[in-house]
C-alpha cells in the first residue's frame, strides 16, 4: 500500500464529491467521496435535469441495468423542476423490506466513485458513518462495483466492516449486528445477536467475476479503540486516520465525566488525545486528522510516526466542493474579515454526537431561524431503530416532530436543541428540498473544523482556490510537479 501524504476528508452530505475527489486523486494523494445520504443526493441530480449527463453517463456503466432503468423511469426530468416543485423522495432506510433503498444506494455509490475515478489511475476512498447503520452495506458493495480503493468509517466502532468487505468482494450475503433501542419491559422480545442483511444476489450478482476488496481505514480517536479493533475486527485492518476533538462534523464525545464550557461547548482534556506512541506500536500506518491543514501541520504529524494527516476544512471551501457557492463565499467573506466562528454543539445532532457548526446568518446555526422551522423527518437517515411492542421494529428520529418521537417512547427531553442534519446538508450543496408548495425552502446548517483560519493563506489574492492549491499549499509543491502527476495518472488510466 502507497503511504499518502494526504487524505482528502470525506465531508458529508456530498460536499466531498466526485469532483473534489478526482482532483485530488489525480495529485496522487486519496480522494475521498461521501457516501452518506447517496441515493437521495443522486435522485435529486437527475430530477434537477442532470446538466451535463455525468450521472447518467455513469448509470450506463452499472452491472445491474434493471436498477438503472427503474431509477430513470422514476426520477429523471429531462428540464428539470419546475421552480418550487418538491423533489421526490426516496423510501427511507429501513431494516427490512429495503430492496428499492438498497437498489438506490448501490447505485448512488456506483455513481459517485465512478465518476472520481473516471480517466485516471489515482486512488479514490468512500467515507461512511457507521452511525447511519441502515444503508451501509449497499453503499460498500455500490463503491466496490465501480473500483473503490479505500475504505473510510467513523462515528462509531466499525469492526464489522472488514469482514463485511471480504463477503462483498465475493459478491455473497454480508452482515452487521442491528442496534436496536430496547426498553426492559420489552425484554421477552428481544432477539439476540440480530442481523442487519444484505445480500448481492438478490440484485442479479450470481456469476460475475470477483471484485477487489478495497483497504479498510477506520477513523478512531483514540488508541485504545485502534488497538481494539486491530484485536477484534472481523477482517484486516490496513491502518487508521486519527481523529482529534477539533475536526469537522461529528466529533467523538469527551471520554470521561461530562463537562461544557460557558459557551455551552464539550470539554476535553488530556484523555481525549490519542497517544501517538502507542500508535506506533500497532504497526500500522496512520494519518492525524483535526487541525493538521497546513505545511507545518504535515511535519508535526511526519514527525509523530504518522504518515500523513487527512484534511477537511481547507478542501470544504475549494472550487470542486459540494457546498453550494453563496454559502462558500459567505463563510470565505467572514474568514478574511476575522469574524468566522465554529462552536462544537452537544445538541444539534440527533445521533447525541457532538457536532461542529459554523455560525452563519440565514442559516439553521441562529435560534430564531432553528425555532421557526416546522420539524419534519422525510428523509431519515439518522433515525434510530427501536422495539416495538408486538416485537418489531420502529423508527424515531430526536430531530422529528416532538408528538411523534415521544408517540414512539423517546424522551421529549431528547428532542431539545435538536436539528435536522439529513435536511440541512442537503441545502448545504444545493439539494434543498421545497417545502409549502414552493413558498421555501429547507435552510443550511454548515459545519467546519475549528481551524478555519487555516485558510486565510490561501485567500491571499484570490476571490478563491481549488483542490490542488491546497495540496501545493500543504506539501509546497510547485507547479511544474503538479501538471507533471496529473498527466502521468491520466496516461495510465486503464483503457
Amino acid at each position: 500500500m502507497n503511504l499518502l501524504s494526504v487524505i482528502q476528508g470525506g465531508m458529508g452530505v456530498a460536499v466531498s464529491n466526485w469532483r473534489l475527489a478526482r482532483a485530488v486523486s489525480l495529485r496522487r494523494q486519496l480522494g475521498v467521496v461521501s457516501a452518506t445520504g447517496i441515493d437521495t443526493v443522486m435522485i435529486r441530480r437527475l430530477q434537477d435535469g442532470d446538466p451535463g449527463g455525468s450521472v447518467r453517463r455513469a448509470m450506463a456503466a452499472f452491472p445491474f441495468p434493471e436498477i438503472v432503468k427503474a431509477t430513470l423511469q422514476r426520477y429523471f426530468r429531462p428540464d428539470g423542476r419546475e421552480p418550487g416543485r418538491p423533489y421526490l423522495r426516496a423510501p427511507m432506510p429501513t431494516a427490512t423490506a429495503n430492496h428499492e433503498q438498497n437498489g438506490l444506494g448501490m447505485l448512488g455509490s456506483f455513481v459517485e466513485v465512478f465518476l472520481a475515478k473516471e480517466g485516471h489511475a489515482g486512488k479514490v476512498g468512500v467515507n461512511l458513518l457507521t452511525k447511519v447503520q441502515l444503508p451501509n452495506l449497499a453503499s460498500l458493495y455500490g463503491s466496490m462495483l465501480a473500483g473503490v480503493d479505500y475504505v473510510l468509517m467513523g462515528a462509531g466502532i466499525p469492526r464489522e466492516v472488514p469482514g463485511a468487505l471480504d463477503r462483498l468482494a465475493g459478491h455473497e450475503p454480508a452482515e452487521f449486528r442491528l442496534d436496536i433501542s430496547e426498553l426492559p419491559e420489552l425484554a421477552a422480545f428481544r432477539s439476540a445477536g440480530e442481523r442487519l442483511r444484505f445480500d448481492p444476489r438478490d440484485f442479479g450478482a450470481d456469476g460475475h467475476a470477483p471484485l477487489r476488496r478495497p483497504a479498510f481505514l477506520p477513523i478512531v480517536s483514540s488508541h485504545s479503540l485502534a488497538s481494539m479493533l486491530q484485536k477484534k475486527a472481523t477482517g484486516s485492518i490496513e491502518g487508521f486516520v486519527v481523529e482529534g476533538p477539533t475536526a469537522g462534523g461529528h466529533n467523538a464525545p469527551p471520554r470521561g465525566k461530562s463537562a461544557l464550557d460557558e459557551a455551552g461547548q464539550p470539554v476535553y482534556g488530556e484523555r481525549d488525545e490519542a497517544d501517538l506512541e502507542k500508535m506506533r506500536e500497532l504497526g500500522l500506518p496512520f494519518w492525524l486528522a483535526g487541525s493538521y491543514g497546513s505545511p507545518e501541520g504535515l511535519e508535526r504529524a511526519r514527525e509523530a510516526g504518522a504518515a500523513g494527516i487527512q484534511v477537511g476544512t481547507l478542501f470544504a471551501y475549494c472550487r470542486e466542493s459540494g457546498i453550494a457557492q453563496g454559502i462558500k463565499r459567505s463563510v470565505l467573506e467572514l474568514i478574511a474579515a476575522g469574524k468566522a466562528t465554529v462552536r462544537t454543539d452537544p445538541r444539534a445532532s440527533p445521533t447525541g454526537f457532538p457536532f461542529k457548526v459554523v455560525a452563519l446568518p440565514g442559516t439553521v446555526s441562529e435560534e430564531e431561524t432553528y425555532q421557526a422551522r416546522r420539524r419534519v423527518c422525510d428523509l431519515g437517515y439518522l433515525r434510530e431503530v427501536y422495539r416495538t411492542e408486538d416485537g418489531g421494529h420502529g423508527y424515531r428520529c430526536a430531530s422529528e416532530p416532538v408528538a411523534d418521537y415521544v408517540r414512539k417512547g423517546g424522551d421529549v427531553a431528547d428532542t431539545v436543541g435538536r436539528k435536522c442534519l439529513c435536511n440541512a446538508l442537503m441545502a448545504d450543496v444545493g439539494l434543498a428540498q421545497s417545502r409549502q408548495r414552493g413558498a421555501a425552502q429547507e435552510l443550511p446548517l454548515v459545519t467546519s473544523g475549528d481551524d478555519l483560519a487555516a485558510i486565510v493563506p490561501l485567500m491571499e489574492g484570490r476571490d478563491g482556490y481549488g483542490a490542488g492549491d491546497v495540496l501545493d499549499y500543504l506539501m509546497r509543491v510547485g507547479p511544474d510537479a503538479r501538471a507533471d502527476e496529473s498527466r502521468e495518472l491520466q496516461a495510465a488510466a486503464p483503457a
